[in-house]
């Protein structure tokens, strides 16, 4: 499974283990070029990863709604589903970044120096995953369906679940 904080400059991209537990860190894709290479580069690891599934952070507003972030967030889920070819969940992401920015003081690297070379991406998108990962049991939605906007279950698909594969 893949876990993605899509973000306007850089995306960052989490690899879970087979038993879908952990979340790692794994890159950073630049969206310099535009979006294209970045969903051939998401294409190309579900491919050799053997990745089923992809979790995309939804930045939701503080009080849960969805704002223009995560309007942008929602679309990115929708075409990455169709071009990678697996389906899509979103998670929402609310204060991954802080918690990635600890993560990376408590292993004493400089936040400034990260967020430089856009490590800060992949361990939001890690941390991201890692939630998703402890809140779905295996890989199984919670049962609470009504939108994160409403409060309820964090998770929005974009498409359907399949299999038990990363």
């Amino acid at each position: 499974m893949l876990g993605i904080d899509a973000g306007e400059r850089r995306v960052g991209v989490a690899l879970s283990d087979e038993l879908r537990m952990l979340a790692r860190p794994l890159v950073v894709l630049d969206r310099g070029r535009g979006l294209a290479p970045v969903l051939d580069a998401l294409a190309e690891l579900a491919r050799r990863e053997g990745v089923a599934q992809m979790v995309v952070g939804l930045p939701l507003n503080a009080d849960g709604s969805a704002g223009r972030q995560a309007r942008r967030a929602q679309d990115f889920a929708r075409v990455a589903s169709r071009v990678v070819g697996v389906p899509v969940e979103l998670w929402d992401e609310r204060l991954s970044t802080q918690e990635a920015e600890a993560i990376v003081r408590a292993q004493g690297r400089g936040t400034r120096r990260e967020r430089e070379r856009g490590q800060i991406d992949a361990v939001a998108a890690a941390v991201i995953l890692q939630d998703y990962l402890d809140h779905s049991a295996g890989g199984t939605p919670q049962e609470d369906s009504s939108s994160p906007a409403e409060g309820g279950d964090q998770s929005t698909p974009v498409g359907p679940l399949r299999g038990n594969a990363r």
